[in-house]
Order: structure tokens, then sequence, then C-alpha cells
């Protein structure tokens, strides 16, 4: 068996998919992090491990491959055709332009988020962040600079490490049903929950075929409250876990379309994929639901103050104009136009990180790079598209609706 034959003997777009699964899985023997998961035949992967291919042929191959796409007529096809085609052309252009980086071209922070995740980061100035902090001066009670006022004022908010599985199994429960009542779930789908330590970030989710995830939590810092149902949304219900399933479940099993049985982490997917379930958080927890909830079961679980969990809302929203200050520390890093003490400290001052969390965080930009602009780029674009097609605040069944459509099709950032 080959990985990636030089011609394919057809240009039938099953063989080229077949041919781009084992493509993603050469690159993965360079770059660990590239297979993000995989659930097809076990021979490919093993026929990966011990014939390694080079970088530059997995190029050549790459490149042949989208010759091939761009000879097929899909005029007539119905639309989810249409949009498989375009998906396999853009996951294959950016799994080209990783395998460049791999081999030592650089790009910008611009130029990467582009090439690998179909998307165009805007950009902030200093002031933008500057006018953000302003509004939520009055806010934070407490003396000393915004960022030092709302750590300790955050800090309260903490939950205690022996209560942490009681609140993250009543989050992810809640989260659960929520989205059960909305989108019909696999029979047999189930995660595993685990808690974590020395890891560059704060959740994860390794799916592993036929409905089945790992979840990890990293207990490296404090996790304050609103993090429970934030984790327990993204990377469960209804983010990730769901995400993957739905797509398994659709794509991969029901249509036998083999590239949805490897998902490459450094590729357009994974904008959808982190957009879509931070933006799940706000569609299984519409309005006030959210505080309502967590006042009610997850404050008195965590054994904190719920009568201070409205005004920890009104502060904790406020900061989401503060999200894109992780992009600017990120495009100034990887720019090299901040050094990694510069990188930490703005985090500190514009993103109100903790130092040990903005630590953690370059540790993060270290190993992800421009990967951070699908959690806040990537929220904005599935949020205006779900928005414009119905699916806005006020109307949560539409919205629900727009959201398992969009999360059961092979969608790209550039058809958002």
């Amino acid at each position: 068996m080959k990985i990636a034959s030089g011609q394919p003997s057809s240009d039938h777009i099953d063989e080229i998919a077949e041919s781009y699964v084992k493509l993603v899985l050469s690159v993965g023997e360079h770059d660990g992090d590239y297979v993000d998961a995989y659930f097809g035949p076990p021979d490919w992967r093993e026929y990966a491990k011990a014939n390694p291919v080079s970088l530059d042929t997995i190029r050549v191959h790459a490149h042949r491959l989208l010759k091939n796409l761009g000879t097929i007529d899909i005029s007539s096809h119905e639309e989810i055709e249409k949009l498989r085609h375009q998906y396999l052309s853009q996951q294959l252009r950016s799994l080209a332009s990783r395998v460049e980086m791999l081999a030592g071209k650089s790009f910008s922070f611009d130029e990467e988020a582009r090439a690998l995740y179909d998307a165009r980061p805007p950009h902030y100035p200093e002031t933008f962040f500057k006018d953000a902090l302003r509004k939520l001066d009055g806010l934070v009670p407490g003396n000393g600079t915004v960022a030092q006022r709302y750590d300790r004022y955050r800090s309260s908010f903490a939950i205690p490490i022996g209560k942490l599985d009681a609140v993250f199994q009543a989050a992810i429960g809640e989260c659960r049903e929520r989205t059960r009542l909305n989108i019909p779930l696999p029979a047999d789908e189930r995660f595993t929950l685990e808690y974590v330590s020395n890891r560059p970030w704060s959740g994860y989710n390794w799916y592993k075929g036929n409905g089945v995830s790992l979840i990890q939590i990293n207990t490296d810092l404090p996790i304050y409250i609103d993090r429970a149902i934030d984790l327990a949304a993204h990377e469960g219900y209804p983010g990730h876990h769901v995400y993957n399933s739905l797509l398994e479940a659709h794509l991969a099993r029901e249509r036998g379309w083999v590239e949805f049985t490897v998902y490459a982490l450094f590729s357009p997917q994974s904008l959808i994929a982190e957009g879509t379930a931070n933006f799940g958080i706000e569609v299984a927890f519409p309005g006030k639901e959210r505080v309502e909830f967590e006042q009610r079961t997850l404050f008195p679980l965590a054994g904190l103050d719920a009568s201070g969990a409205e005004q920890y809302y009104v502060i904790h929203n406020f900061t989401s104009a503060l999200n894109y200050a992780h992009n600017e520390a990120a495009r100034g890093y990887l720019d090299g136009k901040m050094t990694r003490d510069q990188a930490e400290e703005w985090l500190v001052t514009y993103a109100l990180m903790s130092p040990d969390r903005a630590k953690q965080r370059v540790r993060f930009i270290d190993v992800y790079r421009s990967y951070v602009i699908n959690y806040n780029l990537g929220q904005d674009l599935v949020r205006n598209y779900v928005d414009l097609r119905g699916g806005t605040a006020d109307n949560p069944a539409k919205r629900w609706e727009e959201f398992k459509t969009l999360i059961s099709s092979p969608r790209l950032p550039s058809g958002l």
C-alpha cells in the first residue's frame, strides 16, 4: 500500500480523499501535534509509521492532488458535495503550507494564519485595549491597576480543588442535557474526564472515534467558576465532542467520506471546530440562563457565595472585549516585535491574566503559534454566520438548527 500515489489512477474524489488522509498521517510523523484525531483504517497509520515520507515528497504529492481535484467538474453536484470539494482543496493547501513551515520556511503571523486556517485575523491597536480597560476601571473594586484588581477580585471565585470534579460533572451534565434536547446525539457517544497538569492549555478534547472522547482539564492554575461551563461546553457539549461525533456519524460513516476520519490540527477545520465550540456556550445558555444555573447549582457545589454571581458576570462579560489581546501578543511575539517578557506583560496588562497564566499562554503560543485566532476570530465568524441565517439570540430554536447544520457539514472559514 502506498502513502499517496504520484499519479492517482482516477480523478475520483474518493481516491483523492484517501490520499489526503495518508498524507496527513505522513505529516504526523514529522510533527507530533499535527494529527489531532484519527479513527480510519489502522493499517494506514501503521504504514505511515513504518514508511516515513520526506517533507518534500509530501509537498509534491499535495500539489498533485490539488491539481487532480481541480479537474473534477462539480457544477452539477449537490451543495454538500461542492462543500466537500472545497474542503479537501483548502485542507490540502493548508497541509502544503504546514509542510513548508516544517521544512524551515518562515511565515509572518498573518501569512501563517491565512495559509493554515483560511482566515485573515484583524489588527487591533493598543488604544483599543486601553479604551476597553477604561470601561472596566469603575467596575472592578480595590486599588492598583485594573489587571491587579481583577486578579484579586477573581481569586475569590476559584473552585477549590476538592470540589472541582463535582462542579465539572454538574456542568457537563447540564450542557449535555441542553444539547441532547436540540441535537440528536449518537446512541453510544460518551467520554472520559481526566485532570492533568504541566500542559500549555487549560482543556483538551482527544477524540477517539465511535463517539468516544477523552477530555482533559489542566489543574496547574486556579480554575474559576466561569471555566466550568466554558470547558464543559467547549470540550464536550455542544463543542468538540459533539462536533467530532456528528462529522464521524454523518460524513465519515453515512457518506463514506474517509477524509473525516482524520483531523489535521493546523488546518482550516480547527477554526470551525474552535469557533463553534466557543459559540456553543452561548447557544446552550442564552440570555441569563447561564447565570441562573450557576447561581442555583455550580456556586453552591463550589462552596462559593452565589449572591455575587450576577456582578461577577457583568465584569466577566466586559472582559470579552479584550479577547483579541491574545492575538496581538502572539503576532508581536512570533513576528519578533515583542520579547517573551513583553508578550507576557502585554497579556497581564491587556488580557487581565495573572503572571503565571500569561507565562502559560506564551508557552501555548510557542507550540501552537497562530492557532490562537481560532478561538476569538472563529467564534465571531461562526456567530455572524448563524445570526445571518436567522439564528439570533432571540430565536434560540433557529440558532440550534443553524448550529447543528454547521457542525454536521464540511464548512470552511472563508465560506463563513
